[in-house]
């Protein structure tokens, strides 16, 4: 069974007494739309070359390990910018006041003003303030949000020629000991530099809402409260992931950081900038994981690893159409009652299924309208069935 890592995330909290923190992630409560248009942000990134770093800007007797970082840092840290939220507290009168809640980064990503950031890092923010490498302030608007893959884009109002974009890179084809640059405002410190190599590769991890977000970048460049939504640039100045969080029981720089692949940015952000959300897709299904009650499985006698029994089934939904069948009969197994009678589902695309984050995010893969084998237990009988995805509900 993977592991799902739980993490930190990296925005600065600050307190009254100006002390940072870092807040563990809480969990949130969790008709087909129409494909949108290319936007020119998307289809740039898809049609720029790679932009090499300009050898030879940094004078001096350097390595050449050492002119990369300093060319790197030269030709985008102006991309990076400090983001600071304000949400509204209370003073000792229990009157409404505003509070500045914390900080993070962001990337510049065109130079129509959007930045690329975290959905923790704007999380409840009333107010959010951007700070330029230039130390100009303006005040920025959420475009889209995603909690579900933790990223959000905001837009300022600024002249593009005061505008640094970086490129969009991908995260396909990176491998472990590659060389990684991230630049971000730890600790409020603003455009500061750390270097180190991607450590591992496919992490999981859990997310501010308790989705699990997969392909995960393993780094151990130092990054710390304040670096979340900062870039991660491989040597060529491109952005491979966004960084996220950290694993540390000391809550600081412990060598342990992850990213958000640049591919998952690439895959969800046109729908951000269009929609101001992601087209997610669903199933309609409620289930329970059996693994969480091995004696009702042995009580079902299922054997498998995992397996998900469904207990509801929501009409007219994509699980209805293809005859899913919800619980028909109550059980009592030890000091519960459970609702049984119904499928277990046993794969997704021939992937076993352990868990009800497992599923949503393997369902949260494919696109609304496109078609995924659901493997199901019935009766004893093992049978594969052919379930076209629709659009889940934007809450």
């Amino acid at each position: 069974m993977k592991n799902i890592v739980k993490v930190a995330i990296l925005s600065s909290i600050i307190t009254a007494a100006s002390v940072y923190i870092i807040l563990e992630w809480r969990p949130l409560q969790s008709a087909e739309a129409p494909v949108p248009p290319a936007v020119s942000w998307a289809s740039s990134i898809e049609t720029s070359a790679p932009q090499q770093a300009a050898a030879g800007t940094a004078a001096g007797n350097f390595s050449p390990d050492e002119s990369n970082n300093i060319d790197i840092y030269q030709r985008y840290s102006a991309g990076v910018v400090n983001i600071t939220t304000t949400t509204l507290g209370y003073d000792f009168f229990l009157r409404p006041v505003p509070m500045e809640a914390g900080t993070g980064s962001g990337a510049i990503i065109d130079t129509e003003g959007r930045i690329l950031t975290n959905f923790h890092v704007i999380q409840g923010a009333r107010r959010l303030e951007v700070t330029l490498a230039d130390k100009s302030k303006h005040i920025a608007e959420v475009v889209g949000s995603d909690a579900n893959n933790d990223l959000a884009v905001i837009k300022i109002n600024v002249p593009a020629a005061r505008l640094t974009p970086i490129p969009l890179g991908t995260s396909k084809g990176l491998v472990v000991g590659q060389k990684v640059l991230a630049i971000g405002n730890p600790y409020g410190l603003e455009r500061t530099l750390t270097t180190g190599i991607i450590s591992s590769l496919g992490r999981s991890i859990e997310g501010p809402n308790g989705r699990i977000i997969e392909e995960i970048i393993q780094t151990d460049a130092a990054i710390n409260p304040g670096n979340s939504g900062g870039p991660l640039l491989n040597s060529q100045g491109q952005i491979i992931g966004i960084n996220t969080a950290i694993l540390s029981e000391s809550r600081s720089s412990a060598g342990i950081g992850f990213a958000i692949p640049a591919d998952t940015v690439r895959r969800i952000t046109a729908d951000l900038i269009t929609l101001g959300h992601v087209r997610h897709s669903y199933m309609g299904l409620t289930t329970f994981a059996l693994s969480d009650a091995p004696a009702l499985a042995r009580e079902l006698g299922i054997e498998s690893e995992g397996g998900l029994l469904v207990i509801a089934v929501q009409p007219g939904s994509p699980a209805a159409r293809v005859g899913i069948r919800g619980p028909s009969r109550q059980v009592i197994v030890g000091n519960y009652q459970f609702p049984v009678g119904g499928d277990v589902i046993l794969k997704l695309q021939d992937k076993t299924m352990r868990s009800n984050q497992e599923m949503a995010t393997e369902v949260d893969r494919y696109k609304p309208g496109e078609r995924v084998k659901v493997t199901v237990l019935r009766n004893s009988q093992m049978m594969d069935l052919q379930v076209v995805l629709d659009e889940a509900p934007n809450p």
